[in-house]
């Protein structure tokens, strides 16, 4: 058995549970019920559905730039000592060129008031506005491909499990046989037509075949804890897998040779990476007009000799203001200009990487419909091999009961169906692996 579980996890109501003596628990599992409890319970889906809102976040703070900003304050001074500020003399009467000292204001001062700002025209926060959608659709893109890696990981090791089951029970019916040819033999050699070396060469192969059987359940067994971890399954929880696996499954949907390059999830976040590029280059270009905003404040203030702010006789003074402010970039040594070029060599980048990806679709394809192609043909033949060795054992088996065949014979022809069985499920492991590439190359998965 041959199992791809190392390449796989280095990249990466659903179940009846039956509660157990220490609280694990058993999942039953069909391929795409495995595949959806790892859509909801992966880190990497989870962690990107989180980039998701993590956008929503940063569309809501390019939002909040282009709505009023409304800010309130308020302000109690304390003069421990009241400023001084000299006067000229002479407004007194006295000599020119002399000052006296004298105190302006009051212990106690207070304000309190409000303060509006909007912008009016900011071509790069525009930008920003009309680039929402895009960057909500990257990153949805994005958790897009992560699911679709996970979902092809999960196919491909759960069918790689199933057909490992099936080739346990293949292998039990070969123990089975070889453990009657034993007890054929042993008989046989009681009664004096049989040597020890027979006796000892079936005794090899049911050991052989025991081994075997134990190697393949092992492989299972690690197959599954690796599934579980591709899945996110407790380690300390059993998987039990329920769907099958037939010849004809694998031969369906094959024959379709339409596909188009927008069902590939790879595809369009490239597509929508170059829309956002295009947004760039827009809102550096637009960081070369004025920025216009306006501002209104008011205000209302009071002077006390003592703690009277509270008094309704006391006065309160107002003012207030609105203004239009226009920011003009005038010079700025060609920072504007270096990122609008960087910009637009970083859009002529991701369209090469288009028409590469484009290629690389078309190459995958085709190499995944030759692979497939191939996968099935070898598992028509091997299946065929399967039936001639078991024709040519039972044939064996036959002439051996009847005492016309000898036990090298009956051992070579099982030997034979045991490889021909081997390499049936070989050809069947390739089979899946072609196909679940071939549908992903397709953007059918």
């Amino acid at each position: 058995m041959k199992f791809i579980l190392a390449g796989l996890l280095s990249g990466l109501s659903f179940t009846t549970n039956a509660q157990t003596a220490d609280s694990s628990r058993v999942h039953y599992f069909t391929a795409k019920e495995a595949v959806d409890y790892a859509m909801q319970n992966t880190v990497q889906v989870k962690n990107a559905l989180l980039d998701i809102q993590l956008q929503q976040q940063q569309n809501k703070q390019i939002t909040a730039q282009a709505l009023p900003q409304v800010n309130g304050s308020v302000g109690f001074t304390d003069y421990l000592s009241i400023p001084t500020q000299l006067i000229p003399a002479e407004f007194a009467g006295g000599p020119p060129g002399t000052y006296f000292p004298v105190k302006f204001g009051t212990k106690y001062s207070a304000t309190y008031g409000a303060n509006l700002e909007q912008i009016l025209f900011d071509g790069q926060v525009f930008v920003g506005l009309q680039a929402r959608k895009a960057a909500i659709r990257s990153a949805t893109l994005a958790a897009d491909v992560t699911k679709e890696q996970i979902k092809t990981n999960v196919y491909k090791v759960y069918y790689q499990l199933v057909v490992g089951q099936r080739q346990i029970g293949t292998l039990d019916a070969n123990i089975a046989n070889y453990e009657k040819l034993l007890h054929d033999t042993k008989e046989i050699y009681k009664n004096g037509f049989a040597e020890k070396l027979d006796v000892d060469k079936v005794q090899v192969q049911l050991s052989n075949l025991q081994t075997q059987k134990l190697k393949a359940q092992n492989q299972i067994d690690a197959g599954k804890e690796g599934l579980k971890l591709l899945m996110n399954v407790p380690q300390s929880d059993s998987i039990i897998l329920t769907d099958t696996l037939s010849d004809e499954e694998l031969k369906s949907n094959i024959l379709d040779t339409d596909y188009n390059y927008e069902d590939r999830k790879e595809f369009q976040q490239l597509e929508t990476s170059i829309d956002l590029g295009k947004y760039n280059i827009k809102r550096y270009q637009l960081s070369k007009i004025p920025r216009l905003t306006f501002s209104a404040n008011y205000n209302r203030n009071a002077q006390r000799t003592g703690f009277t702010f509270f008094k309704k006789d006391e006065p309160w003074f107002s003012s207030s203001f609105i203004s239009f402010n226009l920011s003009i970039p005038i010079f700025d040594g060609g920072a504007r200009n270096a990122n609008i070029e960087t910009a637009r060599l970083n859009l002529i980048k991701m369209n090469n990487s288009l028409d590469q990806l484009k290629s690389s679709i078309n190459n995958d394809v085709a190499q995944s419909r030759i692979n497939m192609k191939s996968a099935i043909l070898t598992l028509d033949v091997q299946k065929k091999n399967i039936g001639l060795a078991q024709d040519v054992y039972n044939s064996t088996k036959l002439k051996y009961e009847q005492g016309v065949g000898s036990n090298q014979e009956i051992s070579t022809a099982q030997a034979d169906l045991v490889t021909a069985q081997n390499n049936y499920y070989s050809s069947l492991y390739d089979a899946i692996i072609a196909k679940i590439d071939y549908l992903k190359a397709a953007g059918k998965l």
